[in-house]
């Protein structure tokens, strides 16, 4: 699939022409979708829960905007919300090799298969937003993912901000109800007139904060947000580019730059979630791969490249032992797979990190390993994320906000709940509302 659609409908003829023909409008259609979705991203959600008149009003236009669509609008925001992706696609398309290649995007991430209803909007949040004038794309950051942590900090400390790392904070203080700083695990306080936090809300709420701090009531709701993880990220060092069977070559080709999926329908990823269901790593899991090295060549010594797969399902709980007695043997099991489809590759690998949902959690404090801060299915999102009557960013302590990927509108690197979360502190501070 390339950004010219032209050539996109191109390859989609070997496969059906009817579908070549039909995948323009499907890229209309979608975008119309999309941009309606885009208008809900940088605001706050309204409260359904001990809501005021704000919120009222805020949903009042909301409901405005609905009836203004066209009726097949109307319907298509529906659907998206509200079915599997594989429904979605199959109305459109009748090509499997074009299905599955969409139907990734609706499930990444999420412990949900393909027919698994809610999926379809999946799809959506990933196709929506535009790099260089592209919607839906994927973008390779020079330097690695870091440069972007990099970017905000040097923002943020050029604005006078004062960052540190290596201190992990134990809990967050709270007195009469009210966030007054953090305590290290070293027993450093840190005071502060309010404390944003950027973990999970469980992380937040179960971990950082104690029970007697919250209401019996909200801390159920919590509890029961679904944050299972089902994803794996195996990082390689590779000699030199893998020669795939369907298009030979160790010389940087254009599919060496692409998102590259080993799944063939979707049946295929339907099975591998039924194995995860069950509380077995998928047997045949879908692979996402990709080479940044071909874009930047600086993360890499000249000839040697990186190659990241990002891989499901894998659940974070096994049905039958823990994930340190399987973790290797699971990833020769994937190199196995890849091999099918590139002869040669495993002798390319020199290093390989393996990242089970257990180490996700581990290492980078994701609660249940999952990278989205929570399920991204209708009944988490919007004002319902992370829980019903506290989608505003705020909580039940005063001055502390929640600002990550557990709230509006969700997972993916954009950056809009931090920026959501940040209108809103901005808001109750020149309101004197402390």
């Amino acid at each position: 699939m390339w950004q010219d659609l032209q050539e996109t409908c191109k390859e989609i003829a070997k496969f059906s022409r009817k579908d070549a023909e039909t995948y323009p409008r499907y890229e209309t259609y979608v975008e119309g979708l999309a941009r309606f979705a885009e208008t809900m991203l940088l605001v706050t959600p309204p409260n359904l829960v001990g809501s005021g008149a704000s919120d009222l009003g805020k949903l009042g236009k909301f409901g405005w905007q609905f009836l203004r669509m066209r009726d097949d609008e109307r319907v298509g925001q529906i659907r998206i919300f509200t079915q599997s992706v594989a429904d979605f696609l199959d109305r459109w398309f009748e090509s499997d090799q074009l299905k599955v290649s969409l139907a990734t995007d609706g499930v990444i991430g999420t412990f949900a298969g393909p027919r698994s209803a809610g999926t379809a909007y999946i799809l959506l949040h990933h196709v929506m937003g535009q790099v260089n004038g592209h919607r839906g794309l994927w973008g390779f950051v020079r330097g690695g993912m870091g440069a972007v942590s990099e970017a905000i900090a040097g923002a943020a400390r050029s604005a006078g901000a004062m960052t540190r790392t290596a201190a992990d904070v134990d809990h967050i203080r709270v007195k009469d109800g009210r966030a007054q700083g953090v305590v290290l695990k070293d027993g450093e306080e840190i005071r502060a007139q309010a404390v944003a936090s950027n973990a999970d809300p469980k992380r937040t709420f179960l971990g950082l904060l104690g029970e007697k701090d919250l209401d019996a009531r909200f801390l159920e709701q919590v509890k029961q947000i679904r944050m299972s993880g089902c994803s794996m990220k195996i990082n390689l060092a590779l000699d030199g580019l893998p020669s795939f069977k369907a298009l030979p070559g160790t010389r940087p080709m254009p599919h060496h730059k692409t998102t590259i999926h080993i799944c063939p329908d979707v049946d295929y990823v339907e099975r591998a979630f039924d194995d995860a269901k069950y509380g077995v790593p998928s047997r045949r899991p879908l692979l996402e791969i990709t080479i940044p090295t071909t874009y930047d060549d600086s993360i890499a010594p000249p000839g040697k490249h990186i190659m990241n797969i990002f891989l499901q399902y894998t659940p974070y709980h096994l049905r039958d032992r823990p994930w340190d007695g399987v973790r290797e043997s699971y990833a020769d099991r994937v190199m196995d797979l890849v091999e099918e489809y590139a002869p040669g590759f495993k002798d390319l690998v020199r290093f390989r990190q393996v990242l089970s949902p257990v180490d996700l959690e581990a290492t980078f404090g994701l609660t249940g390993g999952n990278i989205f801060h929570g399920d991204m299915s209708a009944d988490q999102l919007f004002f319902l994320r992370p829980v019903p009557g506290w989608a505003r960013y705020r909580t039940p302590i005063r001055n502390l906000y929640l600002c990550g990927s557990g709230t509006h509108p969700g997972g993916g690197v954009m950056g809009a709940p931090g920026y959501n979360a940040a209108r809103e502190i901005l808001h109750d501070f020149r309101r004197g509302l402390r």
